[in-house]
């Protein structure tokens, strides 16, 4: 038996109302709140009882366009009406799927410039779910779709992480909603607003420090078009405990780690494990902290086993539960599955097998599985074997078990090499969810219960 809209939840229904009233809307919804059905709902009386929008474009990331979005139609009897196809494939397959008698045409923002530059973009409402991968001004995609912005009449941005790495990233991703009306329609002009340069090299200017009052200035310019909802406001979340597992190199190790951190260089007899900037210096110097890194023939040198023998012990505590272990390099990956029997978590089969219990070490990385996925039925232990910079990538691959629908504790090892940059990584996604907290409250909906 198929849901009805009667089924949505209150705080559901306020986001319908919402996109309804705001031709421009930004939803920052966090993981499990149902932004999907929100949307697709709105869509479907914007379509069909308001006849306000004839063609809509929905923008996503390649796992989420495959499968959420359709799935999620064919799950509500309100929505049998809409027509979905997916632009998604080969050039033949998208092109076909263009042609396509729809109403909702869902594609993957890699194809984005492919789309605005072979084709006449007719579509009057455009959604684009996680907003954040919109927070480059200078990305193709986002050039791509600012020039074709005009021609649509509805947008919605759709993420639960507006701020991933500051308040500079907004400028973007807000430009491509309302075309610069509440934060300039230029980046220098956002800059001098509300930034002070900080780290400089005479006139060369690298990074941008916010003013002392720029967080409620930029928070109230977007109060009118943006709503924030947090899941444990409105869901009823597993508990969660987050455990710091800290391992240390021995003194040999160390000198290596050392030596490499303070020359950017760590010489081998075929082959010097070396970075040629600062950015590739933080890459090796993560990838010693996790026990191996590649050398600059790409060949892989192995420093220590010291994460690896505290994932044994993590994995022996869980006594046959199933651990889902997260890990930043190929080379990570390998050398895990050299020693357990873990499986990588990628095709759809891997997906309904883990949440069968039928895979007791799932293995992922954060980028391939941070978006769209439900894999709260497999397990509730996740263990960071490698940490990512990205506090995006971050929440959204934790909330892959913790989000509604789990029904024990969810517990995240993240095991951490002592003295390396893990710490400062960590430092990092703790400082930047300071930042990003204060955006959801200050955009919070105050939502009573709406009977639609």
């Amino acid at each position: 038996m198929r849901l009805t809209r009667a089924d949505l939840h209150g705080y559901q229904k306020y986001g319908v109302e919402f996109i309804l009233d705001h031709p421009v809307s930004a939803l920052f919804l966090e993981c499990g709140l149902g932004k999907t059905i929100t949307t697709l709902t709105a869509i479907e009386e914007l379509i069909y009882d308001r006849f306000e929008v004839g063609k809509v474009l929905i923008i996503a990331p390649l796992r989420v366009a495959m499968t959420t979005w359709t799935g999620e139609a064919e799950k509500w009897e309100h929505l049998k009406r809409l027509r979905l196809s997916r632009v998604i494939g080969s050039a033949d397959d998208r092109e076909q799927a263009l042609k396509a008698d729809a109403d909702v045409y869902i594609i993957n923002r890699e194809n984005v410039e492919w789309l605005v530059n072979n084709y006449d973009f007719n579509f009057d409402m455009v959604v684009i779910d996680e907003l954040s991968s919109f927070k480059s001004h200078q990305s193709k995609r986002f050039k791509a779709l600012r020039k074709v912005r005009p021609k649509v009449k509805r947008i919605v941005g759709l993420t639960g992480t507006p701020a991933p790495n500051g308040l500079m990233n907004l400028w973007a991703e807000i430009n491509i909603l309302d075309m610069g009306e509440r934060l300039s329609r230029y980046i220098s002009r956002y800059r001098y607003e509300y930034f002070k340069p900080d780290k400089r090299n005479g006139m060369v200017i690298y990074s941008y420090k916010p003013l002392p009052d720029s967080e409620e200035r930029i928070y109230a310019k977007l109060s009118d078009i943006c709503i924030s909802m947090k899941a444990a406001d409105h869901l009823k979340m597993p508990e969660r405990v987050d455990n710091v597992v800290t391992v240390e190199m021995n003194e040999k190790e160390r000198e290596m780690y050392k030596t490499l951190e303070r020359e950017m260089l760590l010489p081998f007899a075929d082959g010097d494990i070396d970075a040629v900037n600062a950015a590739a210096l933080s890459n090796k110097l993560l990838q010693i902290a996790n026990g191996a890194a590649y050398d600059e023939n790409g060949n892989v040198r192995n420093i220590h086993r010291r994460k690896l023998d505290a994932l044994e012990d993590l994995i022996e505590a869980a006594n046959g539960k199933p651990v889902l272990i997260y890990y930043s390099y190929k080379h990570d990956r390998d050398r895990i599955m050299d020693r357990f029997t873990a499986r990588e978590i990628r095709t759809e089969k891997d997906i309904s097998d883990w949440n069968a219990g039928n895979i007791t070490i799932g293995l992922a990385h954060p980028a391939s599985c941070g978006h769209g996925l439900n894999l709260q039925s497999g397990g509730s232990t996740i263990i960071w074997f490698g940490l990512t910079w990205s506090l995006e990538l971050y929440q959204q691959a934790n909330a892959r078990l913790y989000r509604q629908g789990q029904k024990n504790t969810v517990i995240i090892h993240h095991i951490i090499t002592k003295g390396t940059v893990d710490e400062n990584v960590m430092r990092a996604l703790r400082d930047k969810d300071i930042g990003q907290a204060a955006l959801m409250d200050a955009v919070k909906a105050r939502i009573e219960e709406v009977v639609l």
